[in-house]
């Protein structure tokens, strides 16, 4: 019994303590609880009025970041100072709509609502004013009003627009400029001039990209309501360094007049495309370059650079034969007075047959009738002979002008040049012949212009060169002299008798029709088949290189029209000679350097033949010039005749009351008074 008391004592004690401690425990969790959420509510109180300073600066620095302000882009000018391209501002409109007062606000947001309508005409004006006043409301310190771009005219506009008027501080309102880039002269080389894009480009713009493009600047900005971004005023800012101007060589008179012209011949011969070069002989320097190449629609636009390009890099035909009568008169010396029998107009090499143009053929021809007249047969048989049994001599020839080398200008994507040599898989028995009419090597027409500027130059071959110098707006950046090539492309001997060919061509060859009786010009003709996936097609590429004046050379010039259509725009005299005639003959009225010059008076030019000498005394005094002794005589009139001799006044006395006077070259109230 008594164990069995001590036995229920001893678990009544046990439940009692076990008791004791859940209770224990649930008040330790209990006031641990208490004091957790004692401590949170005083962690609260204290950022909310204790660091409420300290958070909110680190708010407001979480929201503050430094973005780039670009560099305004350099301009591109022409040789003249003439604007080829340059960036213009285009805008976007935003508002801060809090910095209005209220006056100012409540006055004017009717009127600005009406004018956001009218000129965007997408929405009522009740649209625009629900927006700024909820805006407003909310104290939202940015509001995008459009997504479009304005012009900076309509920028100027809208400046005197309601709340507008009160400009960025006082009526908040926000112009976001883009500057985008613009030709003055569209299509005029636009294709030189180019784009530059993030991912690709072309022309100017993309070779000059550093230096044109500057380096961005920084500036704080805050983002505001809206996940917009706005700039912090006053605040710390790294001025961006504007980008640096470009001077080409490009003359846009010239260049209109070269791209007008062969646009005319493009259009009259429906061709496929075009270009034109024209380069100054002395310097190198490009002053005119055109591309021009037929749409879907049968619109002629500047979308590709044949000149340099590698859709450009073709065989050229007979223009090409100059480089081959170089090489032949460097090799053998001979007179331009040596026959050479073209036969019938046909001769085989192996299992090929060479060609003329002429049936029948030319017959015994001298070796400048082979070229005036492009001989396929004459050319082909003399360098076969001459270079048969060693034809990598010729090649030789060809290397030594450059031939096989691309030029290296300024502009990316220049055609890498194509020579068949006798190390070539492809070179056989015929490789040779049909190598010297201008077959078996594709080249750019830039690079068949520097040889003729070679020979126009007195021998000295320049690279072609697109840009005189590059400023800043601290000065001079980088200028761009003349780079030589070669100073001499052969002997002088050879040089004198390459000029007489070149000139004969034009005077009694294949180019008469583009001879003029006021200057020479030099040059050849071209034409070749064209070669498509392979194989030689009925169509062809018309050709004409040259220079002029003949006599004193300023310019070079190269013209290559592809797949002209019609039977009479087959060759290169009926296409691109007389595209190089009109250009030579326009330049020629618009630059007095190459015109030609006048030696002497082949007749007395009368200035007055008879006036009043009070006149001929007060156009002198105008002209600022001294007045000649002989005008200073009583008689009142006279003629006064200018001569190379110099001027001559001689006295005219009145005749008799009763005699009707002489009135013969007087003006017609000098014949009224007299």
């Amino acid at each position: 019994m008594k164990a069995r008391f001590l036995l229920i004592s001893s678990n009544l004690t046990s439940k009692v303590t076990f008791t004791k401690a859940i209770l224990l425990r649930a008040r330790i969790i209990f006031l641990s609880a208490i004091f957790f959420v004692a401590l949170i509510i005083w962690k609260i109180v204290h950022l909310q009025f204790v660091e409420v300073d300290k958070w909110r600066n680190c708010a407001k620095v979480a929201q503050l970041e430094y973005k780039p302000i670009v560099a305004s882009r350099g301009n591109i000018y022409a040789y003249d100072g003439a604007l080829l391209a340059t960036s213009l501002p285009f805008y976007r409109v935003a508002l801060d709509p809090v910095v209005a007062s209220d006056a100012c606000f409540k006055k004017g947001i009717d009127p600005l609502s009406q004018a956001l309508s009218d000129f965007y005409k997408d929405n009522p004006p009740k649209y625009y004013k629900k927006r700024i006043m909820d805006a407003r409301a909310k104290k939202r310190r940015y509001l995008l009003l459009h997504a479009g771009y304005i012009t900076y005219e309509d920028k100027k506009k809208m400046s005197h627009w309601p709340i507008f008027n009160q400009g960025k501080f006082k009526g908040g309102v926000i112009f976001e400029a883009q500057y985008k880039r613009y030709n003055p002269f569209k299509e005029l080389a636009r294709r030189t001039i180019g784009i530059h894009r993030e991912t690709y480009g072309y022309g100017l713009e993309y070779a000059f990209n550093k230096a044109l493009q500057g380096v961005d600047g920084k500036a704080l900005y805050q983002k505001v309501v809206g996940g917009n971004w706005k700039k912090v005023p006053e605040s710390t800012m790294i001025p961006p360094i504007h980008g640096s101007d470009l001077f080409t060589t490009l003359d846009i008179n010239l260049q209109d007049v070269t791209q007008s012209s062969l646009l005319t011949v493009l259009e009259q011969t429906n061709a496929e495309n075009g270009c034109a070069i024209v380069m100054e002989v002395a310097t190198g320097a490009i002053k005119a370059i055109a591309n021009l190449a037929r749409t879907e629609s049968g619109k002629y636009i500047e979308s590709y650079n044949y000149s340099i390009g590698s859709q450009g890099t073709v065989e050229l035909g007979s223009i090409f034969k100059l480089a081959s009568m170089l090489a032949l008169l460097e090799e053998t010396g001979w007179p331009l007075t040596k026959p050479i029998d073209t036969g019938h107009g046909a001769i085989q090499f192996y299992n090929r047959w060479m060609r003329d143009v002429k049936k029948g053929g030319y017959g015994v021809l001298t070796l400048q009738e082979v070229f005036e007249k492009s001989s396929n047969v004459g050319i082909s048989m003399a360098i076969q002979e001459t270079f048969g049994t060693n034809p990598q001599r010729f090649i030789n020839y060809m290397e030594q002008l450059g031939m096989n080398q691309p030029l290296g200008v300024e502009l990316a994507g220049e055609g890498k040049p194509y020579m068949i040599t006798p190390k070539s898989k492809m070179w056989s028995g015929v490789a040779l012949p049909w190598l010297s009419i201008g077959y078996n090597l594709q080249i750019t027409p830039l690079q068949m212009l520097v040889l003729y500027n070679a020979v126009a130059n007195n021998g000295k071959m320049v690279k072609p060169m697109f840009v005189q110098h590059i400023k800043s707006a601290n000065g001079m950046v980088k200028s761009f002299p003349t780079t030589i090539l070669k100073e001499k492309i052969c002997s002088d001997e050879t040089l004198c008798k390459l000029k007489m060919m070149l000139e004969g061509t034009v005077e009694k060859g294949l180019a008469q029709r583009i001879k003029h009786g006021f200057y020479k010009i030099a040059g050849k003709t071209g034409t070749a088949q064209k070669l498509v996936s392979g194989k030689y097609t009925d169509h062809h590429l018309t050709s004409f290189a040259g220079y002029f004046p003949a006599d004193h050379p300023r310019y070079s010039c190269i013209i290559v029209v592809d797949s002209p259509q019609g039977a009479t725009f087959q060759f290169g005299s009926e296409v691109s000679a007389p595209i190089f005639k009109d250009i030579v003959d326009r330049i020629a009225g618009k630059d007095l350097h190459a015109r030609k010059p006048i030696n002497g008076w082949s007749h007395p030019s009368k200035l007055s033949n008879v006036s009043n000498t009070n006149e001929l005394k007060f156009l002198y005094q105008c002209l600022q010039l001294s007045i000649p002794e002989s005008v200073n005589v009583e008689e009142n009139w006279g003629s006064l005749e200018i001569s190379s001799e110099g001027e001559k006044f001689q006295p005219c006395k009145h005749q008799s009351s009763k005699a009707v006077p002489s009135v013969l070259h007087m003006k017609l109230r000098d014949a009224f008074f007299y």
